[in-house]
Protein backbone atom coordinates (compact mmCIF):
# COMPACT_ATOMS: atom_id res chain seq x y z
CA UNK A 1 0.00 0.00 0.00
CA UNK A 2 1.16 3.26 -0.58
CA UNK A 3 2.61 5.34 1.98
CA UNK A 4 0.44 8.96 1.44
CA UNK A 5 0.70 9.87 4.94
CA UNK A 6 2.84 9.77 8.07
CA UNK A 7 0.43 9.84 11.26
CA UNK A 8 2.14 10.25 14.39
CA UNK A 9 1.07 10.68 17.83
CA UNK A 10 3.30 13.09 20.81
CA UNK A 11 1.97 13.99 24.45
CA UNK A 12 2.63 17.41 25.82
CA UNK A 13 3.72 15.39 29.31
CA UNK A 14 5.62 12.39 29.04
CA UNK A 15 6.13 9.93 30.99
CA UNK A 16 3.06 11.48 33.00
CA UNK A 17 2.60 10.52 37.07
CA UNK A 18 1.47 7.08 38.04
CA UNK A 19 -1.19 6.75 40.77
CA UNK A 20 -3.45 9.74 40.29
CA UNK A 21 -6.10 10.79 37.46
CA UNK A 22 -5.32 13.15 35.24
CA UNK A 23 -6.22 15.29 32.29
CA UNK A 24 -3.33 14.87 29.26
CA UNK A 25 -2.96 16.25 25.47
CA UNK A 26 -2.64 14.09 22.91
CA UNK A 27 -1.27 15.54 19.35
CA UNK A 28 -2.08 13.42 16.55
CA UNK A 29 -0.36 15.02 13.89
CA UNK A 30 -1.07 13.56 9.78
CA UNK A 31 1.33 15.23 6.82
CA UNK A 32 1.35 14.23 3.52
CA UNK A 33 3.95 12.22 1.82
CA UNK A 34 5.24 10.04 -1.16
CA UNK A 35 2.88 10.09 -4.23
CA UNK A 36 0.08 12.11 -2.36
CA UNK A 37 2.27 14.74 -2.69
CA UNK A 38 3.99 14.00 -5.91
CA UNK A 39 1.01 13.46 -8.19
CA UNK A 40 -0.86 17.32 -8.11
CA UNK A 41 -4.65 17.56 -9.00
CA UNK A 42 -5.36 20.46 -10.79
CA UNK A 43 -7.80 23.07 -9.26
CA UNK A 44 -11.16 24.10 -10.63
CA UNK A 45 -10.92 27.52 -8.71
CA UNK A 46 -13.88 29.81 -8.30
CA UNK A 47 -13.71 33.46 -6.50
CA UNK A 48 -17.22 35.25 -5.79
CA UNK A 49 -16.41 38.73 -4.74
CA UNK A 50 -18.51 41.70 -3.54
CA UNK A 51 -18.56 44.58 -5.66
CA UNK A 52 -21.48 46.23 -3.56
CA UNK A 53 -21.17 50.13 -2.99
CA UNK A 54 -19.07 49.82 0.17
CA UNK A 55 -16.17 48.24 -1.64
CA UNK A 56 -15.54 51.52 -3.62
CA UNK A 57 -12.05 53.00 -3.57
CA UNK A 58 -9.04 51.31 -1.68
CA UNK A 59 -10.81 48.04 -1.50
CA UNK A 60 -11.85 47.05 -5.20
CA UNK A 61 -8.26 48.40 -6.39
CA UNK A 62 -6.92 45.85 -3.81
CA UNK A 63 -9.02 43.49 -4.78
CA UNK A 64 -8.51 43.90 -8.61
CA UNK A 65 -5.03 43.30 -7.85
CA UNK A 66 -5.50 40.46 -5.78
CA UNK A 67 -7.46 38.20 -8.02
CA UNK A 68 -5.16 38.71 -11.02
CA UNK A 69 -1.94 37.99 -8.67
CA UNK A 70 -3.83 34.43 -8.06
CA UNK A 71 -4.38 34.03 -12.15
CA UNK A 72 -1.03 34.57 -12.42
CA UNK A 73 0.07 31.62 -9.95
CA UNK A 74 -2.45 29.12 -12.04
CA UNK A 75 -1.20 26.51 -13.96
CA UNK A 76 -2.66 26.32 -17.71
CA UNK A 77 -4.95 23.07 -17.17
CA UNK A 78 -6.12 24.82 -13.90
CA UNK A 79 -10.11 26.13 -14.44
CA UNK A 80 -10.45 29.31 -13.32
CA UNK A 81 -13.98 31.36 -12.74
CA UNK A 82 -14.77 34.45 -11.41
CA UNK A 83 -18.44 35.87 -9.85
CA UNK A 84 -19.40 39.30 -8.93
CA UNK A 85 -22.33 39.98 -6.33
CA UNK A 86 -24.38 43.54 -5.38
CA UNK A 87 -28.18 42.70 -5.07
CA UNK A 88 -27.69 40.60 -8.29
CA UNK A 89 -24.72 38.60 -9.71
CA UNK A 90 -22.84 38.50 -12.91
CA UNK A 91 -20.51 36.30 -14.35
CA UNK A 92 -17.10 37.69 -15.49
CA UNK A 93 -15.28 35.17 -15.91
CA UNK A 94 -17.05 32.24 -17.14
CA UNK A 95 -14.98 29.00 -15.82
CA UNK A 96 -12.28 27.81 -18.36
CA UNK A 97 -8.00 26.99 -18.30
CA UNK A 98 -6.14 29.48 -16.86
CA UNK A 99 -4.10 29.35 -20.27
CA UNK A 100 -5.03 33.45 -21.32
CA UNK A 101 -3.89 35.41 -18.69
CA UNK A 102 -3.60 38.79 -20.64
CA UNK A 103 -7.18 37.80 -20.94
CA UNK A 104 -8.33 37.32 -18.24
CA UNK A 105 -6.48 39.92 -16.24
CA UNK A 106 -8.26 42.63 -18.29
CA UNK A 107 -12.05 41.10 -17.28
CA UNK A 108 -10.89 41.46 -14.12
CA UNK A 109 -10.15 45.18 -14.33
CA UNK A 110 -13.30 45.85 -15.61
CA UNK A 111 -14.87 45.00 -12.91
CA UNK A 112 -16.68 48.27 -11.19
CA UNK A 113 -18.85 48.72 -8.23
CA UNK A 114 -22.46 48.96 -7.41
CA UNK A 115 -25.30 48.25 -6.01
CA UNK A 116 -26.21 47.39 -2.30
CA UNK A 117 -25.38 43.38 -0.69
CA UNK A 118 -27.10 39.95 -1.59
CA UNK A 119 -24.66 37.53 -1.44
CA UNK A 120 -26.73 34.68 -2.00
CA UNK A 121 -26.86 35.54 -5.93
CA UNK A 122 -23.39 35.40 -5.78
CA UNK A 123 -22.69 31.84 -4.15
CA UNK A 124 -25.25 30.62 -6.76
CA UNK A 125 -23.01 31.78 -9.29
CA UNK A 126 -20.37 30.53 -8.58
CA UNK A 127 -21.63 26.90 -7.48
CA UNK A 128 -22.85 26.80 -11.07
CA UNK A 129 -19.38 27.72 -12.89
CA UNK A 130 -18.13 24.90 -10.30
CA UNK A 131 -20.23 22.62 -11.95
CA UNK A 132 -19.44 22.74 -15.17
CA UNK A 133 -15.45 20.52 -14.00
CA UNK A 134 -16.57 19.62 -10.85
CA UNK A 135 -14.52 16.01 -11.66
CA UNK A 136 -13.02 13.77 -9.11
CA UNK A 137 -9.39 14.78 -10.68
CA UNK A 138 -10.02 17.76 -9.81
CA UNK A 139 -9.99 19.54 -6.51
CA UNK A 140 -12.81 22.14 -6.75
CA UNK A 141 -12.58 25.29 -4.09
CA UNK A 142 -14.38 28.36 -3.76
CA UNK A 143 -12.98 32.09 -2.54
CA UNK A 144 -15.52 34.45 -1.15
CA UNK A 145 -14.80 37.85 -0.25
CA UNK A 146 -17.37 40.24 1.27
CA UNK A 147 -17.13 43.47 3.17
CA UNK A 148 -20.68 44.14 4.40
CA UNK A 149 -24.01 42.46 5.69
CA UNK A 150 -25.83 40.28 3.41
CA UNK A 151 -29.53 41.64 3.06
CA UNK A 152 -31.46 39.02 4.38
CA UNK A 153 -30.39 36.08 2.63
CA UNK A 154 -28.45 34.40 5.30
CA UNK A 155 -30.36 31.28 5.76
CA UNK A 156 -29.98 30.85 1.49
CA UNK A 157 -26.48 30.80 1.70
CA UNK A 158 -25.90 28.74 4.22
CA UNK A 159 -28.08 26.13 2.10
CA UNK A 160 -25.52 26.61 -0.49
CA UNK A 161 -22.58 26.22 2.00
CA UNK A 162 -23.67 22.39 3.11
CA UNK A 163 -24.55 21.45 -0.69
CA UNK A 164 -21.16 22.35 -1.65
CA UNK A 165 -19.47 20.49 1.63
CA UNK A 166 -22.03 17.41 0.31
CA UNK A 167 -20.15 17.72 -2.64
CA UNK A 168 -16.41 17.89 -1.16
CA UNK A 169 -15.62 21.64 -2.13
CA UNK A 170 -13.93 23.70 0.10
CA UNK A 171 -14.56 27.22 1.08
CA UNK A 172 -12.60 30.03 2.50
CA UNK A 173 -14.71 32.67 3.61
CA UNK A 174 -12.68 36.19 3.71
CA UNK A 175 -14.99 39.31 5.45
CA UNK A 176 -12.88 43.01 4.28
CA UNK A 177 -13.14 45.60 7.51
CA UNK A 178 -15.36 45.48 10.56
CA UNK A 179 -18.96 45.50 9.07
CA UNK A 180 -19.68 41.98 7.72
CA UNK A 181 -21.37 38.80 9.73
CA UNK A 182 -18.77 36.82 11.51
CA UNK A 183 -20.82 34.51 12.53
CA UNK A 184 -22.21 33.96 8.73
CA UNK A 185 -18.99 33.32 7.38
CA UNK A 186 -17.87 31.16 10.10
CA UNK A 187 -21.27 28.93 9.56
CA UNK A 188 -20.28 28.63 5.71
CA UNK A 189 -16.58 27.90 6.22
CA UNK A 190 -17.82 24.99 8.51
CA UNK A 191 -20.03 23.23 6.43
CA UNK A 192 -16.99 22.88 4.00
CA UNK A 193 -14.49 22.00 5.93
CA UNK A 194 -12.73 25.62 5.22
CA UNK A 195 -11.83 28.67 7.37
CA UNK A 196 -12.80 31.95 7.45
CA UNK A 197 -10.87 35.06 8.04
CA UNK A 198 -10.64 38.26 8.68
CA UNK A 199 -8.80 41.52 6.65
CA UNK A 200 -8.37 44.42 8.72
CA UNK A 201 -6.73 46.35 5.75
CA UNK A 202 -7.52 45.92 1.95
CA UNK A 203 -3.56 46.16 0.56
CA UNK A 204 -3.60 42.97 2.78
CA UNK A 205 -6.21 41.46 0.24
CA UNK A 206 -3.78 39.89 -1.88
CA UNK A 207 -1.64 37.44 0.81
CA UNK A 208 -5.35 36.29 1.69
CA UNK A 209 -6.04 35.44 -1.85
CA UNK A 210 -2.87 34.02 -2.29
CA UNK A 211 -2.78 31.61 0.74
CA UNK A 212 -6.42 30.80 -0.74
CA UNK A 213 -5.00 29.46 -4.19
CA UNK A 214 -1.66 27.78 -2.59
CA UNK A 215 -4.75 25.89 -0.30
CA UNK A 216 -5.97 24.59 -3.65
CA UNK A 217 -3.03 24.10 -5.18
CA UNK A 218 -1.24 22.09 -2.64
CA UNK A 219 -3.96 19.64 -1.75
CA UNK A 220 -2.40 16.03 -0.73
CA UNK A 221 -5.41 14.13 0.28
CA UNK A 222 -9.16 14.33 0.38
CA UNK A 223 -12.30 13.43 2.79
CA UNK A 224 -9.98 12.72 5.64
CA UNK A 225 -11.47 11.35 8.44
CA UNK A 226 -9.98 10.53 12.10
CA UNK A 227 -11.18 7.85 13.96
CA UNK A 228 -9.78 8.03 17.67
CA UNK A 229 -10.69 4.76 19.44
CA UNK A 230 -9.85 5.49 23.70
CA UNK A 231 -8.89 2.74 26.22
CA UNK A 232 -10.99 1.62 29.07
CA UNK A 233 -11.79 4.41 31.53
CA UNK A 234 -10.58 7.49 29.06
CA UNK A 235 -12.52 9.95 28.93
CA UNK A 236 -12.46 12.48 25.85
CA UNK A 237 -13.02 15.81 26.86
CA UNK A 238 -12.17 18.09 23.86
CA UNK A 239 -10.83 18.32 20.38
CA UNK A 240 -9.37 21.01 18.92
CA UNK A 241 -7.89 21.22 15.12
CA UNK A 242 -3.88 23.13 15.76
CA UNK A 243 -2.82 23.10 12.11
CA UNK A 244 -3.51 24.80 9.42
CA UNK A 245 -5.66 27.12 12.22
CA UNK A 246 -7.14 26.50 15.71
CA UNK A 247 -10.55 25.31 15.94
CA UNK A 248 -12.66 23.20 17.95
CA UNK A 249 -13.74 20.58 16.22
CA UNK A 250 -16.56 19.01 18.37
CA UNK A 251 -16.29 15.35 17.36
CA UNK A 252 -19.26 12.83 16.79
CA UNK A 253 -19.35 9.42 19.25
CA UNK A 254 -20.26 6.55 17.01
CA UNK A 255 -19.51 4.08 19.77
CA UNK A 256 -18.78 3.92 23.54
CA UNK A 257 -15.34 4.61 22.89
CA UNK A 258 -14.59 5.96 19.68
CA UNK A 259 -15.00 9.23 18.43
CA UNK A 260 -15.02 10.28 14.98
CA UNK A 261 -13.59 14.10 13.42
CA UNK A 262 -14.11 15.29 10.16
CA UNK A 263 -10.86 16.63 8.71
CA UNK A 264 -11.93 17.06 5.05
CA UNK A 265 -8.38 18.00 2.49
CA UNK A 266 -5.09 17.95 3.69
CA UNK A 267 -2.20 19.73 2.24
CA UNK A 268 1.30 19.25 1.54
CA UNK A 269 3.35 21.36 4.04
CA UNK A 270 0.95 22.33 7.10
CA UNK A 271 -0.78 19.34 6.78
CA UNK A 272 -3.20 18.51 9.66
CA UNK A 273 -2.40 18.56 13.54
CA UNK A 274 -5.40 17.85 16.05
CA UNK A 275 -5.09 17.98 19.95
CA UNK A 276 -6.98 15.75 21.79
CA UNK A 277 -7.69 16.51 25.85
CA UNK A 278 -8.19 13.25 27.41
CA UNK A 279 -9.33 12.14 31.23
CA UNK A 280 -6.87 9.50 31.97
CA UNK A 281 -7.44 7.22 35.24
CA UNK A 282 -5.26 6.66 38.47
CA UNK A 283 -3.01 3.37 36.99
CA UNK A 284 0.31 1.82 37.94
CA UNK A 285 3.56 2.51 36.56
CA UNK A 286 3.86 1.56 33.50
CA UNK A 287 3.50 2.02 29.39
CA UNK A 288 -0.49 2.01 28.21
CA UNK A 289 -2.35 2.31 25.07
CA UNK A 290 -4.27 4.72 25.84
CA UNK A 291 -5.51 5.49 22.04
CA UNK A 292 -5.33 4.88 18.45
CA UNK A 293 -5.88 7.24 16.02
CA UNK A 294 -7.06 5.69 12.35
CA UNK A 295 -7.02 8.07 9.65
CA UNK A 296 -9.02 7.22 6.60
CA UNK A 297 -8.60 9.50 3.16
CA UNK A 298 -9.05 9.36 -0.81
CA UNK A 299 -6.25 10.19 -3.35
CA UNK A 300 -8.59 10.56 -6.37
CA UNK A 301 -5.52 12.48 -8.42
CA UNK A 302 -3.92 8.30 -7.96
CA UNK A 303 -7.82 6.92 -7.89
CA UNK A 304 -7.42 5.51 -4.74
CA UNK A 305 -10.20 5.72 -2.51
CA UNK A 306 -10.82 5.11 1.63
CA UNK A 307 -7.06 4.78 2.27
CA UNK A 308 -6.15 3.62 6.13
CA UNK A 309 -3.31 4.54 8.21
CA UNK A 310 -3.13 3.98 12.17
CA UNK A 311 -1.07 4.91 14.65
CA UNK A 312 -1.42 4.07 18.63
CA UNK A 313 -0.74 6.72 21.06
CA UNK A 314 1.38 4.83 23.87
CA UNK A 315 2.02 6.84 27.22
CA UNK A 316 4.66 5.76 29.89
CA UNK A 317 3.60 6.42 33.54
CA UNK A 318 6.65 6.70 36.31
CA UNK A 319 5.83 6.44 40.13
CA UNK A 320 9.26 8.66 40.30
CA UNK A 321 7.92 12.68 40.14
CA UNK A 322 11.94 13.59 39.04
CA UNK A 323 11.02 12.08 35.70
CA UNK A 324 7.98 13.10 34.40
CA UNK A 325 8.69 15.41 31.19
CA UNK A 326 7.14 17.76 28.96
CA UNK A 327 7.47 17.95 25.27
CA UNK A 328 8.38 21.97 24.72
CA UNK A 329 6.46 22.17 21.57
CA UNK A 330 3.36 20.26 21.73
CA UNK A 331 2.93 22.10 25.00
CA UNK A 332 3.63 25.29 23.52
CA UNK A 333 0.52 24.44 21.20
CA UNK A 334 -1.53 23.56 24.05
CA UNK A 335 -0.85 26.95 25.26
CA UNK A 336 -1.60 28.78 22.14
CA UNK A 337 -5.40 26.53 21.86
CA UNK A 338 -5.54 27.31 25.81
CA UNK A 339 -5.62 31.08 24.71
CA UNK A 340 -7.80 30.69 21.64
CA UNK A 341 -10.67 28.50 24.23
CA UNK A 342 -10.50 31.71 27.09
CA UNK A 343 -10.83 34.15 24.02
CA UNK A 344 -14.02 32.39 23.03
CA UNK A 345 -15.72 31.85 26.39
CA UNK A 346 -14.90 35.89 27.38
CA UNK A 347 -17.12 36.93 24.22
CA UNK A 348 -19.25 34.24 24.58
CA UNK A 349 -19.81 35.69 28.89
CA UNK A 350 -19.63 39.10 27.48
CA UNK A 351 -22.39 38.95 24.93
CA UNK A 352 -24.45 37.07 28.14
CA UNK A 353 -23.58 40.17 29.87
CA UNK A 354 -21.11 37.82 32.22
CA UNK A 355 -19.18 40.98 33.03
CA UNK A 356 -17.08 39.15 35.74
CA UNK A 357 -16.06 36.21 33.70
CA UNK A 358 -15.82 37.80 30.59
CA UNK A 359 -13.18 40.14 31.89
CA UNK A 360 -11.40 37.46 34.26
CA UNK A 361 -10.76 35.19 30.83
CA UNK A 362 -10.00 38.16 29.05
CA UNK A 363 -7.39 39.30 31.23
CA UNK A 364 -5.85 35.29 31.72
CA UNK A 365 -5.59 35.18 27.97
CA UNK A 366 -4.01 38.28 27.40
CA UNK A 367 -1.59 36.92 30.12
CA UNK A 368 -0.67 33.57 28.51
CA UNK A 369 -0.57 35.83 24.61
CA UNK A 370 2.28 37.61 26.90
CA UNK A 371 4.43 34.29 27.90
CA UNK A 372 4.13 33.13 24.27
CA UNK A 373 5.25 36.85 22.79
CA UNK A 374 2.04 37.88 20.84
CA UNK A 375 2.63 41.37 22.62
CA UNK A 376 0.18 43.24 19.75
CA UNK A 377 -2.61 40.90 20.47
CA UNK A 378 -2.42 40.36 24.45
CA UNK A 379 -2.78 44.56 24.23
CA UNK A 380 -5.99 43.92 21.77
CA UNK A 381 -7.21 41.26 24.35
CA UNK A 382 -6.37 43.88 27.67
CA UNK A 383 -8.41 47.04 25.37
CA UNK A 384 -11.48 44.66 25.52
CA UNK A 385 -11.08 43.42 28.66
CA UNK A 386 -11.27 47.30 29.80
CA UNK A 387 -14.13 47.56 27.92
CA UNK A 388 -16.57 44.87 29.31
CA UNK A 389 -15.38 46.13 32.75
CA UNK A 390 -16.93 49.01 32.11
CA UNK A 391 -19.74 47.37 30.39
CA UNK A 392 -19.15 48.16 26.92
CA UNK A 393 -19.04 45.96 24.57
CA UNK A 394 -15.21 45.58 22.55
CA UNK A 395 -15.34 47.36 19.37
CA UNK A 396 -16.32 45.23 16.33
CA UNK A 397 -12.37 45.68 15.09
CA UNK A 398 -11.17 43.93 18.08
CA UNK A 399 -13.80 41.66 18.47
CA UNK A 400 -13.05 40.50 15.05
CA UNK A 401 -9.15 40.55 15.49
CA UNK A 402 -9.40 38.69 19.01
CA UNK A 403 -11.89 35.81 16.84
CA UNK A 404 -9.53 35.47 14.48
CA UNK A 405 -5.76 36.18 15.12
CA UNK A 406 -6.28 33.63 18.28
CA UNK A 407 -7.57 31.14 15.26
CA UNK A 408 -4.23 31.92 13.82
CA UNK A 409 -1.84 31.58 16.51
CA UNK A 410 -0.74 27.91 15.59
CA UNK A 411 0.41 29.05 12.35
CA UNK A 412 2.63 31.80 14.28
CA UNK A 413 4.49 28.68 15.94
CA UNK A 414 4.63 26.74 12.36
CA UNK A 415 6.53 30.00 10.90
CA UNK A 416 9.16 30.37 14.77
CA UNK A 417 9.74 26.29 13.98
Amino acid sequence: MPNDVQLTTRWARSPLPAGTPQVAYLLIDAQAQGQATAAVAPINFCMVLDRSGSMDGPKMDNLKRAVMAVIETLRPDDIVSVAVFDETADVIVPAQPAADKVALNNRIEAMRVQGGTAMSTGLEAGVAELGRNMTPDRVSYLLLLTDGQTWGDEDRCRAIAEELGQAGVRMTALGLGDEWNERLLDDLAAATNGTSDYIANPQDITQYFQRAAQAAQNTAVRNARLLIRVSSGVTPRAVYRVKPMIANLGYTPIAEREINIELGDIETGPGATVLAELMIPARREGEYRVAQAELTYDVPQEQRLDQRVRVDGLVQLTADPGAVGVDPATMNLVERVTAFKLQTRALSEAAARNTAGATQKLRSAATRLLDLGELDLADTMNRAADAVEQGQAPTAADQKELTYKTRRLSLKELRDK
